[in-house]
């Protein structure tokens, strides 16, 4: 006897329906989609009860023929592709033609539309699957759905829906990315009659970021735009400090359909590297067009997924652009947010240091100027008049610029030349450099060539530090500034003309140190010295056998590590500009790093290893500084190529206005 039988069509549309319709929000966004396709400038959704009592979607496209109206409730019936050759150039966002068969299979469904002008259109009643009704009836241009009930027919599906707020935010979420796709249309979405969203439809997407995400985010968004042969893009990104504890506020869009992509939200990240703390993500709006045959989108039921036939050239580019538009700005943020069209008080003048934009890393002329710098740390005396008496650095390993350290410290700090004379040397007070105005957003074509770069694959860190000096962008100079005190051994207070700056020592110092370690880990092998008595480390059984197929690593970075025998490893050599006493403990960590990572990346490992030696070398909170080591961690910190945050994403520098402080004096109203 025969097994094997054809379902019924009935029961063939309620199993599509389960891929199709998840939820109320897929409803959504089947019908959404199609009114955008039909040409819809205004698109309007109203829903009850989470959109399990009622869905109905109003817009005023093109609409449905009406010979053409019960047509579209088959499976598979669509007016959007013809042939299989249309699957490689889809323009459209709906195309496989299941979206009114489902919907219908599980919903009683109401649909009005009219493709005339002259006042009729057409009405058809469908209910779980079943037509009930067709007739000509008065309606306006566009097309009406309304779908009532949802699940009706299917308590079991109906059973596992979730609450009424969960259900809303699906539907909200999914407008939201709609407004953001299509700033060109007017969209409204209401709920039990509060109206959740409304856009104007003016194309302006700035403006559907303020009525998304508020008019505060709006204000701390940057415009991108970039091209080169094969993509366009344009958007949105977010100053670093602004961040959100989770990547809902990242949209990326192809071709005017929001995607998830977890290549393009790497690129995102990456392009904000050290730029954010730990778990903190921006906030971007970014459309890339392509032609349709670079992206395929018939990958996933719910079509969020796609795949791109050139993504090794893609993320690339919208790493660089969104990285180029952020080394524009001075990210420096204001502690008290200003008002918009506030006054912009300059009343003085403040005599200033100049910085000039020199590199972070040692050389050989600085050791001299460590040296000199280490005498005046032994016989300080004041820089200027009316200075206090230095006050001694009293943490656990005193002064910065001693003479034990002087040959190991990194330049980043110790290079000041001490004269007994501000006025000499490289930073001399009023040397009269104007701080330029803001430079235009980052209009770049394609990938720009990374200066002195000799590889062609990308080294993150590396195009991070790298020089912008290939003319597509001026690096915005570091603001000059004028030290004015310490606070609690930890802030550093500075002052210009446009306001209060507070500074954080340690990350400040952390940022020079990085930028100089980092350098040093490109040539370890020039550095590394045999010890006279090895550091010895000891692993579990497991961690031994898995560190004997990764010393080869270890030696990439000049440290050179053997196996002693059982779970014993010794250190045989390590670059002589490690911190000094906290050598084990950061080949220690740089052990547990490389045992942690399943794929060792060259690159990432130097990174490690500089964040891991910065972050001991640098001076810490509750330190005092005198002020000629004030002075110059700030002309070191200006030196740096991203001077703004440190190496794990936290702020250095924080402004206060001038009319901040007025305002907070009430000198001003």
């Amino acid at each position: 006897m025969a097994r094997i039988h054809v379902l019924d069509e009935h029961i063939a549309n309620q199993i599509a329906a389960g891929e199709v319709v998840e939820r109320p929000a897929s409803v959504v966004k089947e019908l959404v989609e199609n009114s955008i396709d039909a040409g819809a400038t205004r698109i309007e959704v109203h829903v009850e009860e989470g959109g399990l009592e009622s869905i109905r979607v109003t817009d005023n496209g093109l609409g449905i023929e009406p010979e053409d109206c019960t047509t579209a409730f088959y499976r598979h019936a669509t007016s959007k592709i013809e042939t299989s050759r249309d699957l490689f150039h889809i323009t459209s966002l709906g195309f496989r033609g299941e979206a009114l068969p489902s919907i219908g299979a599980v919903a009683k469904l109401e649909l009005t539309t009219s493709s005339r002008d002259d006042g009729m259109g057409r009405r058809i009643c469908i209910e779980g699957g079943k037509l009930l009704a067709e007739e000509d009836t008065p309606a306006p241009r566009g097309t009406d759905i309304q779908v009532r009930e949802l699940f009706f027919n299917t308590p079991a599906r109906l059973k596992y829906m979730k609450t009424i707020q969960t259900e809303l935010g699906h539907i909200s979420d999914f407008m939201y990315r709609i407004a953001l796709s299509h700033p060109e249309i007017a969209i409204t979405l209401r709920h039990n009659e509060n109206q959740l969203v409304k856009t104007l439809g003016n194309g302006d997407l700035l403006q559907v970021i303020a009525a998304v995400y508020g008019t505060q985010a709006a204000k701390v968004m940057l415009p991108i735009q970039a091209e080169n042969l094969d993509f366009e893009l344009s958007g949105y990104v977010s100053l670093p400090e602004w961040t959100r504890s989770n990547r809902n506020g990242v949209s990326t869009i192809i071709n005017g359909r929001y995607i998830r992509n977890y290549g393009l939200n790497q690129a995102i990240q990456r392009a904000y590297h050290t730029l954010l703390p730990i778990n903190k993500y921006p906030l971007a709006v970014l459309e890339i067009k392509m032609h349709p045959s670079l992206v395929d989108v018939n990958v996933h039921p719910a079509k969020l997924e796609v795949r791109f036939s050139k993504e090794q050239e893609l993320y690339p580019f919208v790493e660089e652009s969104i990285h180029r538009v952020l080394r524009q700005e001075v990210l420096i943020p204001q502690a008290v947010k200003q008002n918009i069209g506030g006054k912009n008080s300059s009343s003085f003048i403040q005599e200033q240091f100049h910085f000039p934009n020199r590199s972070a890393s040692a050389t050989a002329d600085d050791t001299g100027k460590t040296m000199a710098m280490a005498s005046v740390e032994a016989n300080p005396s004041p820089v200027g008049p009316g200075s206090t008496p230095a006050v001694e650095p009293s943490d656990r390993s005193g002064s910065f610029l001693r003479d034990a350290q002087s040959q190991r410290q990194p330049d980043g700090i110790s290079s000041y030349k001490a004269t007994g004379n501000p006025s000499e040397g490289p930073w001399q007070a009023g040397s009269g450099m104007v701080r330029e105005n803001r430079p235009a957003p980052y209009q770049g074509s394609g990938v720009p060539a990374q200066r002195g770069s000799q590889s062609s694959n990308p080294d993150l860190a590396r195009r991070l530090l790298a020089s912008s000096a290939d003319g597509h962008a001026e690096i915005p100079p570091f603001p000059e500034l004028t030290l004015i005190g310490q606070h609690h051994g930890t802030y550093l207070i500075a002052q210009n003309d446009q306001g209060l700056y507070l500074i954080d020592q340690h990350a400040a110092h952390e940022r020079v140190n990085y930028e100089f370690y980092y350098e040093k880990f490109g040539q370890p092998a020039d550095a590394s010295q045999e010890l006279l008595l090895p550091i010895t480390l000891e692993f579990t059984p497991s961690e031994a056998g898995q560190l004997k197929d990764k010393l080869h690593w270890f030696e990439q970075v000049g440290v050179y590590l053997e196996h002693f025998g059982g779970q014993t490893f010794r250190v045989r050599s390590h670059p002589y500009w490690f911190p000094q006493g906290e050598e084990k403990e950061i080949i220690d960590e740089m052990a547990e790093w490389v045992l942690s990572e399943r794929m060792i990346d060259l690159a990432k490992l130097r990174e490690k290893s500089s964040i891991l030696c910065s972050c001991k070398a640098s001076i810490k909170a509750n330190q005092k500084l005198t002020e000629q080591e004030a002075n110059t961690l700030l002309d070191r910190l200006g030196a740096c190529r991203q001077p703004y945050t440190c190496p794990h994403g936290r702020p250095i520098v924080v402004s206060f206005s001038t009319y901040d402080l007025e305002k907070l004096f009430k000198r001003v109203m």
